[in-house]
């Protein structure tokens, strides 16, 4: 008898799984719990609905989800309930995410330097130093 091939890891007969379970498994999120937060906090939409996380998931759906990397837009290709390698992962959707917005490098050199800074420990704050402080925060 011959080993089961890997590549589908689908265990459910009904060809469904529950969202939280195939957002860890498409990894999404490093964990279940992180995944069924996500859903519970309206942060992920099934075909343009609220996504809960116990809704079952089809092949063709389209997945919108807020993770810590940014806004993904998925179409669920293959099912999976089990966690897998990152290759086996990326079998799972096709990505229509939005590309990260161009950041200019000059913008990111200015926000990575601030022009006022405090050394740990020094005290309490001049009203001088408050001052700088409010302006780089852009607070009046």
């Amino acid at each position: 008898m011959a080993p089961a091939d890997r590549s589908d890891h689908s265990s459910a007969p009904s060809a469904e799984v529950r969202l939280d379970k195939w957002l860890w498994a498409a990894r999404c999120f490093k964990t279940r719990g992180a995944a069924t937060e996500a859903c519970d906090g309206g942060h992920c939409t099934v075909d343009g609905r609220p996504g809960k996380p116990g809704q079952r998931v089809r092949v063709g759906q389209r997945i919108e989800v807020q993770t810590p990397g940014g806004q993904r837009v998925l179409v669920v290709v293959a099912l999976a309930d089990k966690r897998g390698s990152a290759t086996e992962a990326r079998a799972l959707f096709e990505d229509h995410s939005p590309p990260p917005p161009v950041v200019d490098p000059v913008e990111r050199l200015m926000r990575s330097q601030p022009v006022f800074a405090r050394t740990r420990g020094a005290g309490r704050p001049t009203k001088r130093d408050r001052r700088l402080l409010d302006r780089e925060r852009g607070t009046p």
